[in-house]
C-alpha cells in the first residue's frame, strides 16, 4: 500500500515521544466483525453487520457507553465469550513483535490500553508473545470503563504528559479519543480508501505498518533538536 500526501500530516509540530499507547483491535490485529456485532445484538438488540472488526468494536464500544446500564453477570460473561471467540480467530500483523522491539531499545515505554474485557486481553497475551514489552496493561474492567478511559487510566497511572503520548487509532473514533486526551494520534492505515477517509480527521500522522513508528518517533525528536538548536 502505498501513503497518499493526504494520509499524513508533518510531524514537526509533535513533542518528543515518551510513550505509546496501543489497542489490539486494529492497531496489532486484524479482528473479525461478527461476535462485536452480534454483542451489539444480543446485549443491547442492536441489529448491525460491519465489515470492519474495528468499526463493529466501536459500535459495540458505544453502546456499552450510552446504554446507561450495568451488564448483569450473565451478560458480561457473553460479551466476554464473545470477545475471546474473537481474539482466537486473529494472527498479530507480523511487523508487531519487530516494531515493539525496536521501540523498546529506544526506551519508549508501552501501554496496552484496550477497551476488551480482561478475558479477551487475557487470551491475546497467551496467543502472543508481546506481554513483555508492556510496562502496564489495562482493560475495561481494571480501567473500569471503555474508549478515552483505559487510555487515560494508562496515562495517569505513570504520570505521562499527554504531548509526550503517541496513541494509535484506526476508526474516527478512537482518533477523535486521542484528541480529546490530547495525545498525539497516529492512523493506522490497514485500508487505503478509508485512510484517505480518517486523514480528513487530522491525525497528529499516519503509518502503513507498524515497522514506521520507531522511524516517526526519531523524526518527531531530531526536529525537536533542530527546534532547540
Amino acid at each position: 500500500m502505498q501513503k497518499t500526501p493526504a494520509a499524513v500530516e508533518s510531524l514537526d509540530h509533535m513533542q518528543i515521544v515518551h510513550a505509546v499507547l496501543l489497542e489490539p483491535v486494529g492497531c496489532l490485529a486484524e479482528f473479525p466483525a461478527r461476535e462485536f456485532d452480534e454483542i451489539a445484538a444480543r446485549l443491547f438488540h442492536e441489529a448491525s453487520v460491519h465489515s470492519s472488526g474495528s468499526e463493529a468494536f466501536w459500535g459495540m464500544l458505544n453502546l456499552l457507553e450510552t446504554s446507561g446500564k450495568s451488564l448483569e453477570p450473565s451478560q458480561q460473561k457473553l460479551a466476554e465469550e464473545l470477545e475471546v471467540q474473537a481474539v482466537d480467530q486473529v494472527e498479530i500483523y507480523e511487523d508487531v513483535v519487530p516494531a515493539l522491539s525496536e521501540l523498546k531499545g529506544m526506551n519508549i515505554q508501552m501501554f496496552l490500553a484496550s477497551s476488551l474485557s480482561a478475558a479477551a486481553v487475557s487470551r491475546f497475551l497467551e496467543r502472543f508473545p508481546v506481554r513483555e514489552f508492556f510496562s502496564a496493561i489495562w482493560d475495561r474492567g481494571s480501567a473500569g470503563g471503555v474508549k478515552a478511559v483505559p487510555l487515560a487510566k494508562a496515562m495517569q497511572t505513570a504520570s505521562l504528559q499527554p504531548q509526550h503520548v503517541i496513541a494509535l487509532a484506526d476508526t474516527m473514533e478512537g482518533l477523535a479519543v486521542a484528541r480529546d486526551l490530547g495525545a498525539n494520534s497516529i492512523l493506522m492505515i490497514n485500508d487505503y480508501e478509508q485512510g484517505r477517509r480518517l486523514a480528513l480527521y487530522a491525525p497528529s500522522g499516519g503509518i502503513v505498518s507498524l515497522k514506521e513508528l520507531p522511524d516517526a518517533i526519531r523524526l518527531v525528536a531530531e526536529s525537536a533538536k533542530a527546534t532547540r538548536s
